[in-house]
């Protein structure tokens, strides 16, 4: 059921309650004044999410003038509980639709008009006023404004968690493309030279240009997926973990990069979002290396301790691997890296290569 639909069936259900009331209040009859007070105080219900500034100014008033008319709703004492059940929906509507300026003016303005009709309907007394100030008036609006506060908030949060998984998925955007078009590059680069010494590892290489491309144009597609379409979870796309290195370093090695891995410590398993983020930090350190330091022999130490877990990637280049501290790749390790609280430092050797090192805490 559509918002204006259960808006519609409200103000239904209070006007053949007003209604009701009056017949059964009126040994005469229902009056016209009654009937069109009742039909006054309910139909703005219909615009109270889209307009509760003007549904709370036109009960307050619709209140006031059938009170100065002659009664309607207002003529028996107390007034009917149609009404205050219909006053306490516009004035919870004001408080949780209206921005914070127009819901304070509401509130005045509705408090005012209730007054008014007290005082119009000669029911003045302390009580009446505090009734309808605090019961019909303010205590509906305080809890719209709870109801609101608690909206806003839950909105906020949608939006930090999408922006951050944005933020992830350019990150590995960025990792997939560099990591793939570094491979293509050299590989393509090996192709020239031996093609016509060698056409059959020629052959070979443009086979390893055309898996690598394949495989990074995969990974986009599916990233751009979860981007435009909104419902997707990205969580749910595969993404590599380090049971992948295995296949990581064998790509490597078809592109000329020599790399030593080895594991130590208890290998268990890690929360997903380390995995994930571990693999990615060694694909995009080896990446760096071809990029920067050539195809220099590299050696990978992936750590598993107690409570964290620590990567090391060291090479032998001329120690220019992670090009400077303003590099994207760099940027996006400590990104990795700083969401769980780790720290990363990457910088050149005393003497020759380059160093990237990384600890991210486990938790318990």
């Amino acid at each position: 059921m559509t918002d204006r639909w259960t808006d519609a069936l409200i103000a239904l259900v209070l006007l053949a309650v007003m209604e009701l009331q009056l017949a059964l209040g009126h040994a005469p009859g229902l009056d016209l004044i009654a009937i069109a007070g009742a039909v006054a105080l309910a139909l703005p219900i219909l615009w109270r999410r889209s307009h509760p500034l003007a549904v709370a100014v036109a009960f307050a008033a619709a209140s006031a003038l059938q009170a100065a008319a002659g009664g309607g709703v207002y003529e028996s004492a107390p007034p009917l509980a149609g009404a205050i059940v219909t006053g306490a929906v516009v004035f919870y509507s004001l408080g949780t639709y209206a921005p914070e300026r127009e819901a304070r003016t509401g509130l005045a303005a509705g408090i005012a008009g209730l007054w008014a009709t007290v005082v119009l309907a000669h029911h003045v007394d302390l009580g009446s006023f505090v009734f309808s100030a605090g019961l019909v008036a303010v205590s509906p609006w305080l809890a719209g404004r709870v109801t609101r506060s608690r909206k806003l908030r839950a909105v906020a949060t949608e939006r930090a968690a999408a922006s951050e998984e944005r933020q992830r998925i350019a990150r590995e955007l960025h990792d997939v493309v560099a990591h793939g078009v570094v491979l293509m590059v050299l590989q393509a680069q090996g192709a020239r030279r031996i093609l016509d010494q060698d056409p059959a590892r020629a052959r070979d290489a443009l086979q390893a240009i055309e898996e690598t491309g394949r495989t990074a144009l995969e990974e986009i597609r599916r990233s751009l997926g979860i981007l435009r379409d909104e419902n997707a979870r990205a969580d749910l796309v595969p993404q590599p973990k380090l049971g992948d290195l295995a296949a990581l370093i064998e790509e490597m090695g078809r592109a000329g990069l020599t790399v030593d891995l080895r594991v130590d410590g208890d290998v268990r398993a890690i929360p997903d979002g380390v995995d994930r983020s571990a693999y990615r930090i060694i694909q995009e350190a080896l990446t760096n290396t071809i990029k920067h330091a050539g195809l220099v022999p590299t050696r990978v130490t992936v750590i598993y301790g107690t409570d964290d877990l620590r990567l090391e990637i060291i090479d032998d280049g001329p120690g220019q691997s992670g090009s400077g501290e303003g590099g994207q790749g760099l940027v996006g390790m400590r990104e990795r890296v700083r969401v769980y609280g780790g720290e990363l430092e990457a910088h050149a050797r005393n003497g020759r290569g380059f160093i990237v090192r990384a600890r991210i805490p486990l938790g318990s």
